[in-house]
């Protein structure tokens, strides 16, 4: 005759089925990265996808610049609005983060009328609904 479990038995399996699950279902498993952290993308310059990134960060700034939507003050601070377009030359730096897509913060070099200079961009893409926004364009400060 098998025995009942008592209600002791129960909570205790029930807590270690908890923890169990929760750190092998947690991304960050074993990593000591806070879900949600910035994680750093590592060989940037031969990463395809963040280089298509980058590219697609100065070409919205050139087109929303060319569209009046950019007038003194920018996607963040870009202020020399009277120079020629930017032309992307390659992200230097960049991270990504998990929210409600992947978002990445990127140093992009780019030219203006032959003068290279750095740019933060921030980019937010939602690959289930084929969506990319610019969200932050601005000279870099720390490069």
């Amino acid at each position: 005759m098998a025995t009942r479990p008592t209600s002791h038995s129960l909570v205790l399996t029930s807590l270690s089925f908890i923890v169990i699950a929760t750190y092998f279902l947690t991304p960050a498993a074993g990593t000591g990265r806070m879900v949600g952290g910035m994680m750093e993308i590592k060989d940037v310059k031969t990463d395809e996808e963040v280089q298509q990134l980058g590219k697609f960060s100065v070409e919205e700034y050139n087109r929303r610049r060319r569209d009046g939507e950019i007038r003194g003050e920018a996607i963040g601070n870009v202020l020399e609005m009277n120079e020629g377009y930017l032309t992307f030359s390659e992200v230097v730096e960049a991270q990504k983060q998990v929210v409600s897509g992947l978002k990445y913060y990127m140093k992009v070099a780019a030219t203006r009328n032959g003068v290279k200079s750095t740019f933060d961009a921030v980019v937010v893409v939602k690959p289930w609904l084929s969506s990319k926004q610019l969200l932050h364009f601005s000279p870099s400060s720390n490069y």
